[in-house]
């Protein structure tokens, strides 16, 4: 499988089989993913991944609990503008009409979000973390990190969603795993066999065409 193979293939999976993820090949994307450039060689990710029981009592302790007080940080800016208000919203109807969930059907829409703080049944759970003197330049080397995870996942024919709605439950999620307070919850990751019967496996978001934010100058 070659690079553009895997990034064409990559997608957020929201229902999976109960196959569990081996630790092989789990240790194995994780530790060639940081391989990942970061300013400075600070490589500022802290990762924890969780399976089985441990995973089973989070996730009993998250439904127990529900989610924190304020989120870990502010997932989405306020008053969101244009043209990046349109996408999120065209992202939450396509998404929703996948799984036959009408802009009214509101419980509907909530249990599905809800699926969220379960992982969408996942067998395994990744918890990154980043320590909070961090600034956005960390930030972005973290995300090239997650990129290296999801893209070698792929090659290893295991599906993943990138979850910030772990923000929700981060002082759950750090209690749990035993996580110092000078660092938090960046986000979680869902991984596992994706369950391709479901119809929510096969929805795929759009992306803006190149005009809209691409510029190319000087080439021949």
């Amino acid at each position: 499988m070659n690079v553009s193979d895997a990034i064409s293939r990559r997608a957020s999976v929201r229902a999976f089989l109960p196959e569990p993820v081996s630790i092989t090949a789990m240790q194995k994307m994780l530790a060639l993913a940081a391989r990942a450039p970061s300013g400075g060689n600070l490589q500022p990710w802290h990762v924890h991944a969780v399976a089985g029981e441990p995973l089973r009592e989070l996730l009993a302790l998250v439904k127990a609990r529900g989610p924190d007080l304020a989120a870990g940080y502010e997932i989405y800016p306020r008053d969101l503008w244009e043209p990046y208000r349109s996408r999120r919203f065209q992202n939450g109807e396509q998404l929703y009409a996948s799984i036959g969930i009408g802009r009214e059907n509101k419980a509907d829409r909530l249990s599905q979000l809800a699926k969220n703080a379960e992982l969408f049944g996942a067998p395994a759970g990744i918890f990154v973390f980043i320590d909070r003197g961090m600034g956005p330049p960390q930030w972005a080397d973290l995300g090239m990190y997650l990129q290296n995870v999801m893209l070698l996942a792929v090659e290893q024919d295991l599906s993943t969603c990138p979850q910030e709605y772990w923000a929700l439950y981060s002082n759950t999620v750090s209690e749990f795993l035993g996580v110092p307070p000078e660092r938090m919850l960046f986000c979680g990751i869902a991984v596992g066999y994706a369950d391709h019967s479901h119809p929510i496996t096969r929805f795929r978001t759009d992306r803006a065409p190149l005009e809209e934010w691409m510029s190319l100058r000087g080439f021949q």
